[in-house]
C-alpha cells in the first residue's frame, strides 16, 4: 500500500507540504486511534515508536472501561504499549491539509513483543500459518454505508430522529441517482488512491440511500489496512461536506441493512491454489477443504463477523442477508458464495458479516475455520441451489448475540487458533455489549407497555 516513503516524507517536511504525521492503531472496535505528530518530531523519533494506555484495547464503543478484562484493569493500574510504526503503511491524508498517516501495531511495553489481542497481530497469526502450509491468504472487503443528509452533530442534536438519506431512492446500480452523492463519493475514491489504495469503484446498493465501495484484492493484511482506512474516509470526508455516513449494520427496522462480505482465496508461487481447471465448479481440492472448514466452524465465528446487538438485526429473509451457512453457486441467499467459477480468479464470498465487524478479526476468524478445514481433510458438501431463505434443513447461523458469544467462548477451533487469552478477551468484550443493552430502557418498551401494561 506504500504511497510514501520515509525518505519522501523528509522530503516533504521540508519543503513545508506535510507538518502532521497521524500514528494511528486499531483498537477493538476496528477503529483508529492514536496520535498527531508534527513531522520534525516524527522523523526524528516517532518513526521508531510512541506509547498509548493499553486500554485502548479494553473500551467498548462509548470508550468506557469495564472491567474483567485480564490483560489490563483499574487493579493493574492501566500502564502503556508501544505503537511501532509499521512503515510500508506510510500515506497521505488528502482530505487533510499537510498530513500523512502511518498504522502502528500494538506491542508490549517491557517486552517489545506483539500483543496477542491486538486486532492487527490476531491476523497476522493466522496468515503466519497459512505461511507455513506455503499459502499466502488473499481477501477483498466490500464497503456498504448509508450517507444522511445532515452532519453528525446535527444527527445527535435531534436525539437520532427523522433521519434522512442523502439520496432518496433504492439507487442499485442507479447512475442517475448515485450522481445526488457524487460529491461524496469523488473525493472518496480519488482520495483512497492518492493514499495507495487501489479503489475499483463506488455503485449505489440496494436500499434508499445505500451506497458500496469496492477496492482490489490483496494479501489479508493488505485488505484489513485498505477496509480500516476507507471505513475512516468516508466518515471524515462526509463530514466535511456537512454531511454523516453509517456503517451500523440495521439503521432502521423496515430497510435492508448494510454488509461488509469478504471475497478470500489462497495463493502460492504459481498462483490461486483454489483453481483446478478440471474439477467440478473449477475448485481445487484445496478449495473444497477451505470452504468445508467455513461450513463447519461457520457458528464459531460468528462473533468475529456479527460483534454487537444491532449486528442480528440486519438477519431477516428477503435482505439479500444470509441467514444459512451453506454454500451455493453464485447464489446471494446463500452464506457462501461460489464467485469466478471457471476463471484463475475463483474464490469464495461469506456473505455474513455486516458493515459493522473489524475486519482483522472477520478475516482471521475466516483463515483459522478455513485452515482447519484443510488440516482436517473435510469433505464439502453439494452446493446448495433454490431460495435457501426458505430451506429448514440447512443450518442457520446464530441469530443473536448471546448465542454467538457462547459459540464462541466454547470453540476449541478457535482456541487452538487464537489461544485462550485472546478468546476469553473478545468474549468479555461481547458480555460487557450485552449488560449495556441489557440496562437500556427501549423506546419499544416504553411505546408498547407504558399505558398497556
Amino acid at each position: 500500500m506504500t504511497a510514501l516513503t520515509l525518505d519522501a516524507l523528509k522530503t516533504k517536511a521540508a519543503s513545508g507540504e506535510i507538518d502532521t504525521v497521524l500514528a494511528c492503531a486499531v483498537d477493538m472496535q476496528g477503529r483508529l486511534v492514536g496520535k498527531r505528530f508534527h513531522v520534525s518530531n516524527f522523523l526524528e523519533a516517532g518513526f521508531e515508536e510512541t506509547h498509548c494506555c493499553n486500554y485502548l484495547l479494553a473500551t467498548d464503543l462509548e470508550m468506557e472501561t469495564p472491567d474483567g478484562y485480564a490483560a489490563t484493569s483499574w487493579a493493574m493500574g492501566y500502564g502503556d504499549y508501544t505503537m511501532k510504526p509499521d512503515l510500508a503503511t506510510l500515506c497521505p491524508v488528502p482530505w487533510l491539509e499537510g498530513t500523512a498517516l502511518v498504522l502502528c501495531d500494538f506491542l508490549d511495553h517491557h517486552s517489545h513483543g506483539p500483543v496477542p489481542h491486538s486486532p492487527r497481530q490476531i491476523l497476522k497469526a493466522q496468515m503466519e500459518r497459512a505461511a507455513a502450509m506455503g499459502l499466502t491468504p488473499m481477501m477483498a472487503t466490500e464497503l456498504e454505508f448509508f450517507l444522511f443528509e445532515r452532519s453528525y452533530d446535527e444527527i445527535r442534536a435531534s436525539g437520532y430522529r427523522d433521519l434522512t438519506t442523502l439520496v432518496k431512492y433504492n439507487q442499485d446500480y442507479s447512475i442517475q441517482f448515485t450522481t445526488r452523492d457524487e460529491h461524496v463519493m469523488r473525493p472518496v475514491r480519488n482520495a483512497l488512491y492518492a493514499m495507495g489504495i487501489p479503489v475499483e469503484n463506488t455503485k449505489g446498493e440496494a436500499e434508499i440511500g445505500q451506497e458500496e465501495l469496492n477496492i482490489r484484492y490483496g494479501d489479508a493484511l493488505e485488505a484489513c489496512d485498505r477496509h480500516t482506512l476507507a471505513k475512516h474516509a468516508v466518515k471524515e470526508i462526509a463530514a466535511q461536506h456537512g454531511h454523516s455516513a453509517t456503517f451500523l449494520p440495521k439503521w432502521r427496522a423496515d430497510k435492508v441493512g448494510s454488509a461488509a462480505h469478504i471475497h478470500q482465496s489462497l495463493f502460492n508461487a504459481e498462483g490461486n491454489v483454489f483453481f483446478d481447471a478440471g474439477a467440478p465448479h473449477s475448485m481445487s481440492q484445496v478449495m473444497r477443504q477451505y470452504v468445508a472448514g467455513l461450513l463447519k466452524y461457520a457458528p464459531d465465528c460468528m462473533l468475529l463477523m456479527a460483534p454487537y446487538i444491532n449486528s442480528y438485526k440486519r438477519f431477516v429473509p428477503g435482505t439479500f442477508a444470509p441467514t444459512k451457512t451453506a454454500w451455493s453457486i453464485d447464489n446471494r441467499t446463500a452464506g457462501f458464495r461460489l464467485v469466478g467459477e471457471g476463471t484463475k480468479g475463483v474464490r469464495i464470498e461469506c456473505r455474513i458479516p455486516g458493515s459493522d465487524m473489524n475486519p482483522y478479526l472477520a478475516c482471521a476468524g475466516q483463515l483459522a475455520a478455513g485452515l482447519a478445514g484443510i488440516e482436517e481433510g473435510l469433505d464439502l458438501p453439494d452446493p446448495a441451489q433454490g431460495d435457501l431463505y426458505s430451506m429448514a434443513d440447512v443450518a442457520e447461523v446464530p441469530h443473536k448475540l448471546s448465542m454467538a458469544t457462547e459459540t464462541f467462548r466454547n470453540s476449541a477451533m478457535l482456541r487452538h487458533a487464537f489461544g485462550d487469552a485472546v478468546v476469553d478477551h473478545y468474549t468479555r468484550a461481547a458480555e460487557v455489549e450485552q449488560e449495556d443493552f441489557d440496562r437500556a430502557v427501549t423506546d419499544y418498551e416504553v411505546q408498547r407497555g407504558f399505558e398497556r401494561a
